[in-house]
Formats: structure tokens, C-alpha cells, sequence
């Protein structure tokens, strides 16, 4: 029996169901949406969904919004647009927090000019508060993320120009 790199069916590769089992409680215990384990050639990626309420849309909605907010809607378009030059993605799965501190000031606003290693946004996993700067100076062209909205890794948040 040769292995056949062309032929990707699910016949191909043993499932660890333990393994996937004891990933799926690592998210329950952590509270991460989702983990991915790679092993050589094979990869195994566990998600789950965080927002408690149904969603109206593909893209995951703000939980804490009591309604859905319209400017909300065109995040499939956004984060597609988001894949040209100036994007800055999220380096983790986390939350996004806009500004230092409860009813403070946010850090960016659109058309505000940044310096490189700016404070931009705040990604919080796992009770730790990331900071994400700037990787280079110019102007804040987009914010593609609201206040406390779940992120994914490599999640387009802003976009500088």
C-alpha cells in the first residue's frame, strides 16, 4: 500500500478521536472559539461557536450588541477589501478592545495619523491584554472591528495607509 499524496479523503487519515476529544475540552476550559494541532502532513483544527444567541449572518456579530447593528453587515466585503497592503491582522484568537479601558477614549480613530509602534487595538486572550501596534506610520484608512468583538488569527482589524 503506497501512500497516495494526491487522493485527500477522509479514508486516507486516522482521526485521534481522543485527541480531538481532549481538544475540543481545551476550548470549553480556555475559552478559545477554536485550536489547531499540526502533526507532520496532518492537520486538525477544532472550532466552536462563542456567541450565545442565533446569528442572522455568516460573519460572527458582537454578542454584547442588543441589536444588529447595520454597520456590522458589510464585514464579509470589508475583511475581503482588507487583504490589500496596510491590513494589520489579529496575531491571535481573542477580543478586540478598541480602547485602554472601559469608557475611555478609543486609541485610533479613521484619518488619524500613526507612528510605528503606535498602540492600535488591544487583543485579549486568555485574560492577557495584547497590544497591537503599528507596523508603520501613515493614516488609519479603516477600522474593520468593533468594541469587544470576537477575532480570529489573521483576522484583518485595521487598515493603514
Amino acid at each position: 500500500m503506497g501512500h497516495d499524496t494526491g487522493d485527500k479523503t477522509a479514508a486516507t487519515m486516522a482521526i485521534d478521536s481522543a485527541l480531538v476529544r481532549e481538544l475540543a475540552e481545551l476550548l470549553a476550559d480556555t475559552g478559545l472559539s477554536e485550536i489547531e494541532v499540526e502533526d507532520g502532513p496532518r492537520k486538525i483544527r477544532v472550532a466552536r461557536t462563542l456567541t450565545a444567541a442565533p446569528v442572522a449572518h455568516m460573519v460572527a456579530a458582537p454578542a454584547a450588541a442588543p441589536a444588529a447593528a447595520p454597520a456590522a453587515a458589510p464585514t464579509p466585503e470589508a475583511t475581503a477589501a482588507a487583504d490589500v497592503a496596510g491590513a494589520v491582522k489579529s496575531p491571535m484568537v481573542g477580543t478586540c478592545y478598541l480602547t485602554p479601558e472601559p469608557g475611555a477614549a478609543p486609541f485610533i480613530a479613521v484619518g488619524q495619523a500613526v507612528k510605528a509602534g503606535d498602540t492600535l487595538l488591544i487583543v485579549e486572550a486568555m485574560k492577557v491584554m495584547n497590544p497591537i501596534t503599528a507596523p508603520t506610520s501613515g493614516t488609519i484608512k479603516t477600522i474593520l472591528v468593533e468594541n469587544a468583538q470576537p477575532v480570529e488569527f489573521d483576522q484583518p482589524l485595521v487598515v493603514i495607509g
